[in-house]
């Protein structure tokens, strides 16, 4: 079937059709993937490329799709890379009957969203903005999140996609495609079949404004702080009662403003309760800890276990114990060994005409984990915005310098084989 029989195929109308489908994933879920709409996003993008020629596109029963977009060079030593977006959003905001608006032609004004006037963006609580005037921006209405991260790097690498398979003389190597679900909530690589991608580099496309490339991540554990209080009837409890609810409150009182994210930035590690639940007898704080260096994620841990001790010396009955899960580490470590991938990233950016400029990032990305499962994988801008919030924006413009990145990419390593 004819792909203009079907649907209309460039960065604009993809991300605005991707952007309605619902695709939040859920922490507090057992499978996997943790919401089952993700797979519907996975299926339409599967008729997509299958649309467009890319005969291999498929969907495994995790949720993830892989594709490939065939090597068209008489080269035969061109390393096969690879191109890597999520498809969930947040379960921080609502990702139900999003309404995406364009603002054409920017000019530096607020923009108010029409379905919730308190929701304002506004040019000096956005500081990107002042680099978008004369383009187009676009928001949800204000009751959503709008789900440029990372719809956005989803649609560039399938406009892409589209030019590829349409534009034979951008000569390329094997091109591989893996669009993953539930990276907002950790588990973006848990099923992901590495040896199927068999490639030599991959690039996310999941950053944030145009010409940043990220070649550096938190390294990041989740610490669970159980706490073993002395429960007592409440009409006799004088003298026995230690409550773990209030030992929980006040070790959570007690962290220091320097090392939470909001009292630090940069380079600057944090501790973050994310959660905290129980009753008297037991209490549990759940808490994500983030350094860009390994010996300082264990120190800030330390910290923690310092602060409970100190306020449990109060409560001479009660105890506690700790637990680390370690999530993801620093992908520099990695891709430090491998200079040609970030190199080839930034020249991809500076043939767009933008300044490149390297980046770290106060988070992770699926590449993170990527780059220690053998595929070393930094992460190029989409464009996103204010991500994981009613105010979320991105620009067609700086959309469309991402899809030029990724062919640029996919040339510079034909070129350089």
């Amino acid at each position: 079937m004819a792909l203009n029989a079907i649907l209309s195929f460039n960065v604009t109308d993809l991300f605005l059709r991707y952007v309605e489908i619902d695709t939040q994933s859920d922490p507090e879920s057992d499978s996997f993937p943790s919401t089952a709409k993700q797979k519907n996003l996975g299926n339409l993008l599967v008729k997509e490329l299958l649309a467009i020629g890319v005969a291999d596109a498929h969907i495994d029963e995790y949720g993830y799709v892989y594709a490939t977009i065939p090597a068209n060079t008489n080269k035969a030593n061109v390393p096969v890379i690879c191109f890597c977006s999520h498809m969930d959003t947040s379960p921080d905001c609502s990702g139900e009957n999003v309404k995406p608006i364009i603002h054409k032609n920017y000019q530096g004004q607020d923009l108010i969203l029409p379905d919730d006037a308190t929701q304002i963006l506004k040019l000096n609580e956005h500081p990107d903005l002042k680099n978008q005037i004369g383009n187009d921006i676009i928001t949800a209405s204000g009751t959503t999140l709008l789900g440029a991260d990372n719809k956005a790097g989803v649609a560039e690498i399938m406009d892409a996609c589209y030019h590829l398979i349409n534009h034979p003389e951008i000569k390329h190597g094997d091109i591989r495609i893996l669009f993953t679900p539930d990276e907002e909530i950790g588990r973006g690589v848990d099923k992901v079949d590495i040896k199927k991608l068999g490639a030599y580099a991959g690039y996310t496309i999941d950053g944030e404004s145009a010409g940043n490339m990220e070649n550096e991540t938190f390294s990041a554990d989740g610490a669970k702080l159980i706490i073993h209080g002395i429960s007592s009837h409440p009409g006799f409890a004088k003298g026995k009662m230690e409550s773990a609810i209030k030992i929980a409150s006040e070790i959570v009182a007690a962290l220091p403003l320097n090392l939470s994210p909001e009292g630090t930035s940069g380079m600057q590690g944090f501790v973050h309760p994310v959660g905290i639940s129980g009753h008297v007898e037991e209490a549990t704080i759940d808490f994500i800890v983030r350094d860009f260096e390994d010996g300082k994620l264990k120190e800030h841990e330390r910290i923690i276990r310092g602060i409970a001790d100190e306020v449990l010396k109060k409560y001479p009955n009660s105890s506690r114990t700790f637990e680390i899960k370690p999530q993801y580490r620093n992908m520099k470590e990695v891709l430090d060994k491998h200079p040609q991938i970030v190199e080839y990233g930034m020249e991809a950016i500076k043939r767009t005409g933008l300044q490149a400029k390297l980046c770290s990032i106060r988070g992770g990305t699926d590449g993170s984990r990527l780059s220690f499962m053998g595929l070393p994988c930094p992460n190029i801008f989409a464009g996103e915005h204010a991500f994981h919030g009613k105010q979320e924006w991105v620009s067609v413009q700086d959309m469309q310098k991402a899809v030029e990145t990724i062919l640029h990419l996919c040339m510079i390593w034909e070129e350089k084989a």
